[in-house]
């Protein structure tokens, strides 16, 4: 794209996936005035021609080098977890004072802070934000957690957008805390869910597991659940694990058992490895039989020991 952003306010992201395109259409329908830049890894790697096409889709200016995303006044950061700190390392000699890097990676509060003074060093600001639900179909007006020390100050211009937030505390890691708690319970819910269907398939007693857990849970909303925690691990599977490790090191770092979140990032992880793309995830007597066979050979061929995922260190 050869526009520029001009004298408009500038929202940059850094990582131009599912999330940073979400917030871009509904933060364009929000303000039409606002402009748009936008840098990925993938951009002169595997992936450009896809990533430069949903760029011009989405009207945003395309950063050839992460340094092009200095003209944006604020920069979401959303990548994945694992690469929260190093996708932003590269954007700290561009940083100035004024500008604001909004951290939407779901992340340890160590990770948050240990970025927050990384880019408070360069005299920019630094904002922890948690989105709590799924980013579509609301985009950036989906739940979201604040925290940080210039929350205060960009209260009105979140409010004049239309971002739907609470703030959960001044010092950066505060809102994630909340998100990496919470989500040990929902991945490791849908880890456990589909581990116990995937077992009941292998024993011959899928049927009778489903039948007990319905009438026992009634309020989990069983037997449709099952159908959602399999779309969401077989096509989310990858992502959700490497939240997962962060909630590892999250629970370590409270003295408490981030083997939990560790084995649930297995299962996301290897859900992920073999999505079943395609497939009508409302009908359990096609879905079950097909994901226990890739997850048998996958395991087969790695075993599963090797397989297994150490902790974060």
């Amino acid at each position: 794209m050869t526009h520029t952003t001009g004298n408009a306010f500038t929202i940059g992201f850094v990582g131009f996936g599912e999330a940073a395109r979400a917030f871009r259409q509904s933060l364009a329908a929000a303000d039409p005035a606002l402009a748009f830049i936008a840098y990925d890894i993938k951009l002169h790697n595997a992936g450009d021609a896809e990533m430069r096409a949903a760029m011009h889709d989405h009207q945003v200016v395309v950063a050839e080098t992460i340094e092009g995303l200095s003209p944006a006044n604020w920069i979401f950061s959303a990548v994945t977890a694992d690469q929260s700190l190093v996708a932003v390392e590269p954007l700290l000699p561009f940083l100035r004072q004024g500008q604001l890097l909004i951290d939407i990676n779901s992340v340890s509060p160590a990770r948050k802070q240990l970025t927050n003074k990384r880019v408070a060093a360069t005299g920019a600001k630094y904002a922890d934000m948690a989105v709590m639900t799924p980013v579509h179909p609301k985009g950036h007006a989906s739940p979201v957690l604040l925290a940080g020390e210039p929350v205060g100050a960009m209260s009105g211009e979140l409010d004049r957008l239309g971002f739907d937030f609470e703030v959960s505390g001044d010092s950066p890691g505060a809102a994630t805390a909340i998100k990496m708690v919470r989500s040990l319970f929902v991945k490791g819910l849908e880890a456990i869910t589909v581990e116990t269907l995937l077992a009941a398939e292998a024993s011959g007693c899928r049927d009778q597991i489903l039948a007990t857990l319905t009438a026992g849970y009634p309020g989990l909303g069983w037997p449709g659940i099952v159908d959602y925690h399999l779309e969401r691990t077989l096509t989310h599977g990858l992502r959700r694990a490497a939240e997962m490790d962060e909630c590892a090191a999250t629970l370590n770092d409270l003295g408490l058992r981030g083997e939990l979140a560790t084995a649930i990032a297995v299962v996301q992880r290897d859900q992920g490895e073999v999505g079943l793309a395609g497939t009508r995830f409302d009908n359990l007597n096609e879905t079950l039989p097909r994901n226990l066979s890739d997850r048998l050979d996958a395991s087969s061929g790695k075993g599963r020991h090797d397989k297994q995922d150490k902790p974060p260190g």
